[in-house]
């Protein structure tokens, strides 16, 4: 696919994108990695190449809450998300990640059913602690004992 992103930043900032698929990344990490590789790119930049992403289909933007950065992630224009793409976010590490489980399509039909309630499953998101998370929290605690 041609870049249709012509200048050498937005060339950059794609192909940085592309090298992390189905990572979500906020603008303050794209900022860091390029500052911290010698070519600083401009946060108003940055935001302006997302957001023409964006439309373009190439990127997915993820706003979770009021108190978190918006997040972006590289798709290459393909949808990966199917009518149902529930989240869980790391109250730890902060990850953000997909949840693909087909028990979230019965949940969602419940509520439409028996609560008259629409759920958006691309705002829905779990938190808690993940795996990596407890992992290593439960190997703290065991070497304390």
């Amino acid at each position: 696919m041609a870049s249709k992103y012509k200048t050498r930043q937005g060339d950059v900032l794609l192909e940085f994108l592309r090298q992390r698929q189905g990572r979500h990344i906020t603008v303050n990490e794209i900022c860091a990695h390029f500052k911290a590789q010698g070519s600083p790119i401009g946060v108003a930049t940055v935001y302006r190449h997302l957001e023409n992403m964006v439309k373009d289909g190439i990127v997915n933007k993820y706003n979770i809450d009021n108190n978190s950065p918006a997040c972006f992630e590289y798709v290459g224009g393909e949808s990966h998300c199917e009518e149902v793409c529930f989240h869980y976010k790391c109250e730890k590490c902060g990850k953000l990640v997909h949840l693909h489980c087909e028990e979230f399509k019965e949940l969602c039909a419940h509520l439409e059913q028996h609560h008259h309630f629409l759920l958006d499953p691309m705002r829905t998101v779990f938190y808690g602690i993940c795996a990596e998370c407890r992992t290593s929290a439960d190997q703290r605690i065991k070497r304390r004992k």
